[in-house]
């Protein structure tokens, strides 16, 4: 029963990207219907007639990128939510715990008030991606002893790692001038508004690897869940599984973070809904986590460039503003249950 609803919201979250996808193409400043967006496409696939020049540079160049770059980074952090709640058995991991955003974010700030150039326009990003990984590196070595690392430790060293690079972040904004303080503000609220097709393309590495090596964590986790010593009697390497895990959250986020901004909650909400929806095995819950990432970015983003439009909400805020109440609630109804999965 599970399976079947399992594969039907898999089918569901992809018909819905395809609609979000339709209506976030067509949604701007410049007017373009969902026929528009579909006949653009099918015309690069050789299947159709052109449109006018100009809507296909709006298009092309404009919109596309940005929606594809959502749906990137939304399958990225929701998968890697799903991998740290599977890993540390608790619906209140997120990619944020282990210190992936704040590091990423302190290595963007370093770039910014530092004035680092080397790598020109690509200089924050590739600054935020090492400050995230250097972070999981440091609280994985940090809360390693004698060949294993505690769930409980990695937790309480991603805390005090976070508290650290917040101070740090502070220090730093603190002595900034008014245009490294703007673009400090702009980077930390996190939004898709800097999509180009080389950012898309700088991202699908990271996520092609991790989105494609993820599933084959599922029966691994899936016996991690019974609890370390059942999955070690079974055959479950659970230090491996346990690195790889962070391995592939650490360049998930770190990707996502470094060409979007810090966007919270994504990687906590989308898996613990497909949790509740289809129940918690992880060849069914890593997918439609990488779905329904991408379907709630990809929505908020549209969200964001509308609502106020010609302004535009930071997409980090209006993340933010929809997950805190269901965190909330998660905490309560995880309390209510002594500790057990939703």
């Amino acid at each position: 029963m599970r399976s079947r609803r399992g594969a039907l919201l898999v089918t569901v979250l992809g018909c819905a990207l395809a609609a979000v996808f339709l209506t976030s193409g067509a949604s701007g400043a410049y007017p373009a219907g969902p026929s528009d967006v579909l006949g653009s496409v099918l015309h690069r696939l050789g299947a159709g007639a052109p449109l006018d020049p100009l809507t296909e540079t709006v298009l092309w160049d404009v919109r596309f990128p940005r929606v594809l770059l959502g749906v990137l980074v939304g399958a990225s952090l929701g998968v890697a939510g799903a991998l740290m709640q599977g890993v540390f058995h608790t619906p209140l991991a997120e990619p944020g715990v282990i210190g992936v955003s704040s590091g990423a974010a302190m290595g963007a700030v370093l770039a910014i008030v530092t004035g680092f150039t080397l790598l020109g326009t690509w200089s924050v990003s590739a600054a935020a991606f090492a400050g995230g990984l250097a972070s999981v590196v440091g609280v994985y070595l940090v809360a390693r002893s004698r060949g294993r690392a505690e769930v409980i430790t990695l937790l309480l060293t991603g805390i005090a790692l976070n508290a650290f690079t917040g101070a740090v972040i502070g220090l730093l904004t603190f002595f900034s001038d008014d245009a490294e303080l703007r673009s400090i503000t702009f980077w930390t609220l996190g939004s898709l508004s800097g999509a180009t097709w080389q950012t898309v393309l700088a991202v699908v590495p990271c996520a092609a690897v991790g989105l494609l090596a993820a599933p084959r964590l599922a029966r691994p986790l899936d016996l991690l869940s019974l609890g370390e010593r059942p999955a070690r009697h079974l055959g479950v390497d659970v230090e491996r599984v346990r690195l790889i895990c962070i391995v592939l959250v650490a360049l998930l986020s770190a990707a996502a973070v470094a060409v979007a901004g810090i966007i919270t909650f994504v990687g906590l909400v989308v898996p613990q809904l497909v949790r509740m929806v289809a129940g918690p095995a992880h060849r069914i819950l890593i997918p439609a986590s990488a779905l329904g990432g991408a379907v709630l970015l990809t929505v908020g983003d549209l969200v964001a460039r509308t609502v106020a439009a010609p302004a535009e909400v930071p997409l980090g805020v209006l993340t933010a503003l929809a997950g805190s109440p269901f965190f909330f609630w998660l905490l309560m109804r995880t309390r209510a249950k002594q500790g057990g999965w939703a």
